[in-house]
């Protein structure tokens, strides 16, 4: 476990899931070099910029990475990253979107497409992923989850203080 003190400088980070038609906008991220998501498939988001709340972050890095601005989204939970490098932790907040306007661009980050969800499940995705993604699916309420990796393999999984079995 960190001390309190390593984690003062841990990334703020969001993730956002849009629907529509009950297909939901992914990022293929395949574009940028030295990606610790490479070949993933995650939802759109990124780092907070100085000042920035959880939503400003949401609402702008919606718009800069598909060219949406989102008019109907939800506040779901904060997930927390633990890893062996301290550089790649971060506290991530999670919304989920069902309302925007606008046209879908390029993203210089990886492909967007829409995907179904049952196809989603198919696609590489991180472990974690799947936790958080199906606690959305079952619209629980906001939750705290964080997660602890050691490269690309999940060690832990505490949803609301309580240690998930993942037998």
């Amino acid at each position: 476990m960190r001390d309190k003190d390593s984690m003062k400088d841990i990334n703020l980070t969001t993730l956002c899931y849009i629907e529509k038609d009950d297909c939901y906008l992914m990022l293929h991220r395949v574009k940028k070099e030295n990606d610790i998501n490479k070949d993933k498939w995650i939802g759109i988001g990124g780092k907070f910029e100085p000042g920035e709340t959880p939503e400003m972050c949401l609402l702008r890095e919606a718009k800069e990475e598909t060219g949406l601005t989102l008019t109907g989204y939800r506040y779901r939970g904060i997930v927390r990253f633990l890893t062996e490098k301290p550089e790649y932790d971060q506290d991530m907040h999670l919304f989920t979107a069902d309302k925007f306007e606008g046209e879908l661009k390029a993203c210089d980050e990886g492909d967007l497409q829409w995907v179904s969800r049952d196809f989603l499940d198919t696609l590489p995705q991180w472990e974690g992923d799947k936790i958080f993604l199906r606690l959305l699916w079952e619209d629980a309420p906001f939750f705290e989850l964080t997660l602890r990796y050691e490269g690309d393999k999940l060690l832990h999984a505490i949803l609301n203080g309580k240690e998930l079995d993942r037998s």
